[in-house]
């Protein structure tokens, strides 16, 4: 892993009480390194064009690693409405300073027919879920 990041665009207007005035304008719930995990959620998602595809909705944790396994993007819909939630590798992710979110090298095709659910449905409660994840994205993100 690299040690030092370019320099990412303001999260928030330098000088506002939510700012670490000890830490040169951080803000409290990140390092330059590290992200709290609510900060992460909404985070926008882009093609490798740079298209804006979807957010990031939550993502799910290796209860024994500790790892991040997957990202849970929301895509389509207004307000939730109409909204499918797809289960990517964490891997298949990478920050973009410049675009401010994640990108994913991923077609839109290909994402547009991966398993999905629904809002409040609890696809990873079943236990082909993650084989089905798995053998989805095997092959498209083996150069990964």
């Amino acid at each position: 892993m690299p040690t030092d990041l370019p320099t990412e665009r303001a999260v928030r207007k330098p000088g506002t009480l939510e700012l670490d005035p000890a830490a040169e304008g951080v803000a409290l719930d990140e390092t330059p390194r590290l992200i709290a995990s609510n900060k992460v959620e909404g985070t926008a998602v882009y093609d490798s064009e740079g298209r804006h595809l979807g957010t990031v909705y939550n993502f799910m944790v290796d209860k024994v690693s500790g790892q991040v396994a997957y990202a849970v993007l929301a895509f389509g819909g207004f307000l939730g409405l109409g909204e499918n939630h797809h289960a990517l590798p964490w891997r298949a992710l990478r920050y973009s300073t410049e675009l401010g979110g994640y990108v994913v090298d991923i077609d839109p095709g290909s994402l547009a027919g991966a398993p999905t659910h629904g809002p409040g449905e609890d696809s990873f409660a079943d236990p082909n879920y993650k084989k089905r994840l798995d053998e989805y994205y095997g092959s498209r993100l083996a150069s990964i």
